[in-house]
């Protein structure tokens, strides 16, 4: 079984990590079906098992928590000792945070409506059509960026549905969450008709957290690499 135990002995005396994630299946989820977890016991998935492996190695004391992304994504960029995962690097963000991982990775993918006839060689492909995404998402901010329309939620819970009315043309999410999203939608047969950007997803703290807190994680991470234990928590996943 790859369960861990949110409790840990702290060694740092009163620092103490407070780290948020967002529903993101199956990277980040609430094990409960609940919007919000205000501990790591209702915490799962594939980046939460690991982020919870590396801070029970490292001795962390620490909470988790389950919030929207932007929320927890402005604590970890404004709150000392916080932090947020699994959070894409990209240079724009590398500055702004202390970085822990990688923790996997993460393949951008463009999905069309049921029986689409679609076909897309190249992101420019898309151009002039409309996207679903959520606010704060890097995938969402990408597109914007390069001048791509974008219909932007608060989660992209609702996502998938609105792609399966017609509200949207397209959906902008990730290999493997993308077809999670739609299942507890009850949504079936989105087409993925592009891929691109393989990205790393990491635990991003912030920057007044202590350089020996972020040593000693990045240690954790490396003692469950050696043990195994990040590899087999990829493969309950199916990576």
């Amino acid at each position: 079984m790859l369960a861990f135990s949110v409790f840990s002995i702290p060694v740092w005396g009163s620092e103490k990590l407070y780290i948020y994630t967002e529903n993101f299946p199956p990277y980040n989820m609430s094990s409960t079906g609940l919007a919000f977890e205000h501990n790591g016991e209702g915490v799962d998935g594939l980046c939460t098992e690991r982020v919870k492996a590396i801070l029970k190695a490292a001795s962390v004391d620490h909470v988790i928590k389950l919030r929207n992304w932007d929320y927890g994504y402005n604590r970890a960029q404004n709150k000392k000792n916080h932090g947020i995962f699994c959070t894409t690097y990209t240079e724009s963000r590398a500055s702004q945070f202390k970085w822990v991982g990688p923790l996997a990775s993460n393949l951008w993918t463009i999905f069309a409506p049921p029986g689409t006839n679609l076909k897309i060689d190249k992101l420019e492909d898309t151009r002039g059509m409309l996207y679903a995404g959520y606010r704060g998402d890097v995938m969402t901010e990408y597109l914007k960026e390069r001048g791509y329309k974008v219909s932007e939620m608060e989660s992209d819970d609702l996502n998938p549905k609105r792609l399966e009315l017609g509200q949207v043309d397209l959906w902008i999410a990730e290999r493997l969450a993308g077809p999670f999203f739609a299942s507890q939608q009850n949504v079936e047969g989105l087409v993925p008709v592009f891929s691109f950007n393989n990205v790393d997803l990491y635990l991003a703290m912030n920057l007044d957290t202590p350089d020996d807190v972020i040593q000693k994680l990045n240690e954790g991470l490396e003692i469950i690499k050696k043990n195994g234990l990040y590899e087999a928590i990829g493969t309950k996943y199916g990576l």
